[in-house]
């Protein structure tokens, strides 16, 4: 007999998740809040390591794609001082494709393939162990039930109150995210600045990072210390309001520097939650958590990468052993749990070396993370 699957969350982790068990022939309900694939902007973009992320697709058998796809001189990193002083320019070997760079839309939409996805279809909450099965409510009052519900929804998942009562803290740190279009041909000083890649500014308590994406379109983001409430006196829906707050935050830094704040088109803020560093459960048949939901930790390159692999991973497993399901998730939660709590303590403390008094912590762990 099949088994009910459904995954809750179309994000990185619940399409890998889903994309692996379509190849191996067993059915997946995928169930989506978002009225459609594009109803919010994807983010940014996303580098993708060997063997996390890159892994996850060769099980989804999309590897070819993504590497056709991928913008391997996106690996580029330019570190400066906050007077503009080059002090690191690392580019990448012609064939290195140890962390190529893809936009999240691009990945979306080659996850998504075949895949039968259920949009606007928002969780309220599940609850397991009903007589038949794992029951999930959804926003408009409908009610189904599943063998398995996967909760790949992010960092204020809804399905991880049925296994866990933890939830995320600030870490401190907050962060506000601007973009630039067009940058080659509007802002080429910009364009020569970042390169193929990346570049990045550290200040005591503070950094900015310009990010290129495809087709001429930026993000930028600036991360500093402060308390959660820092906005209270500030709309940040004024865009002109937040790009002056912003600039007297980071008075004194290079005019080349401001300038990715003074041209930001719109400004959103995101300050920076974590679950504990080794967040676990007690197992409960028919519900498990991916990704954000499971280890919510600093956005530090990790993230994205463990969740694309651990869906892979949980779906191989299931379609070995689909006789035994509540057996194949639970070993698969023991193996995740030891993984992912490694790469909680590698990226908070990395949070706290980006972000630090001494900016000189942050070319450090540059240079013992990509040495030149």
């Amino acid at each position: 007999m099949r088994q009910r699957i459904a995954v809750i969350g179309s994000g990185p982790a619940g399409l890998t998740f889903a994309r692996v068990l379509h190849r191996h022939g067993q059915p997946v309900t995928v169930l989506e809040r978002d009225a459609a694939p594009d109803a919010r902007p994807p983010g940014g973009t996303l580098d993708l390591h060997e063997g996390l992320g890159q892994l996850a697709l060769d099980k989804a058998g999309l590897l070819a794609e993504f590497q056709a796809l991928s913008r391997p001189e996106g690996q580029a990193m330019r570190i400066l001082d906050t007077d503009g002083t080059v002090l690191r320019d690392w580019r990448p070997r012609a064939d290195d494709r140890a962390n190529p760079e893809i936009d999240r839309g691009q990945l979306r939409d080659l996850l998504l393939g075949p895949l039968d996805v259920q949009w606007g279809r928002g969780v309220t909450h599940v609850v397991p162990g009903t007589r038949d099965g794992v029951l999930v409510h959804f926003a408009d009052g409908r009610q189904e039930t599943f063998d398995l519900v996967v909760g790949a929804d992010g960092a204020w998942s809804r399905v991880r109150p049925a296994v866990s009562s933890v939830t995320p803290h600030y870490t401190g740190v907050t962060s506000v995210e601007t973009s630039l279009d067009d940058v080659d041909t509007r802002y080429p000083d910009l364009a020569r600045l970042i390169g193929d890649g990346s570049v990045a500014v550290y200040g005591v308590n503070r950094k900015l990072v310009a990010q290129r994406n495809s087709g001429g379109h930026v993000k930028v983001y600036v991360q500093y210390r402060a308390p959660l409430d820092w906005h209270a006196n500030l709309d940040l829906a004024d865009a002109e309001a937040a790009r002056s707050s912003l600039l007297a935050l980071f008075d004194g830094w290079a005019a080349p520097v401001l300038d990715f704040l003074r041209h930001g088109n719109a400004f959103v803020h995101r300050p920076l939650y974590v679950l504990p560093v080794s967040h676990t459960w007690t197992h409960v048949p028919g519900v498990t958590l991916l990704g954000d939901a499971a280890h919510l930790m600093p956005p530090l390159g990790a993230g994205a990468n463990l969740a694309m692999l651990e869906g892979a991973e949980l779906a191989e497993a299931i379609a070995v052993g689909p006789e035994d399901l509540d057996g194949a998730v639970h070993a698969f939660e023991e193996q995740m749990w030891a993984r992912a709590s490694r790469w909680a303590k590698i990226t908070a403390a990395g949070l706290e070396r980006l972000v630090s008094p001494d900016p000189a912590e942050a070319l450090a762990l540059f240079d013992q993370v990509q040495p030149s």
